[in-house]
């Protein structure tokens, strides 16, 4: 009879069962506690395996949560730096521009010294000078973002022959390509 009520113990996880035939209690016998002790250690086992599973997904965030902060930083980093070399960029060809503004103001100034004063070389010659003048004194004050307003602005005023020169530049550019 310890057997019986053994095995029904065993079978309600290794605590105390009852038997109904003989109406005892009794503890859970060998092969209950077999039984039982498996179950109590598979439920052991099934915790740990959380534990260990939790463990790792966490690991996993924190490493994840580390990476994109990585990421981030380094994204951050290569922005600022693209911005400085634009910046750098840009203020180079803004002095530059000045430069060839004032290389353009100079010429005026040589051709008009240069040049014939009387008759239609002399007419000529002030038309380029006072040309390459308002050019330098352009290019000086206005520079780069001064030049693209202008445009953005005339193709506004204008846009269908802007397209058409927008068209032809770039048919004269694919075939220039195209060739080489």
């Amino acid at each position: 009879m310890a057997n019986t009520s053994g095995s029904s113990g065993g079978t309600s996880g290794g605590t105390r069962g009852h038997d109904v035939r003989t109406g005892t209690t009794g503890s859970s016998g060998t092969t209950g506690g077999a039984m039982g002790g498996s179950q109590s250690t598979g439920t052991g086992v099934a915790d740990k395996a959380r534990d260990v599973a939790s463990g790792a997904v966490d690991r996993a965030k924190d490493v994840a949560s580390n990476v994109a902060d990585k990421a981030r930083d380094l994204a951050s980093n290569a922005a600022d730096t693209a911005k400085d070399w634009a910046s750098t960029a840009g203020n180079k060809a803004e002095s530059a521009l000045e430069g060839v503004g004032s290389g353009m103001s100079s010429l005026a100034g040589t051709v008009r010294e240069k040049l014939p004063h009387e008759g239609m070389m002399g007419t000529a010659s002030g038309y380029v000078a006072d040309a390459l003048e308002s050019g330098g004194r352009y290019l000086q004050e206005e520079g780069f973002s001064g030049m693209a307003d202008d445009l953005t602005n005339m193709i506004r005023r204008n846009p269908i022959p802007a397209l058409l020169v927008g068209i032809g530049l770039g048919y004269l550019l694919a075939r220039s390509t195209s060739r080489s």
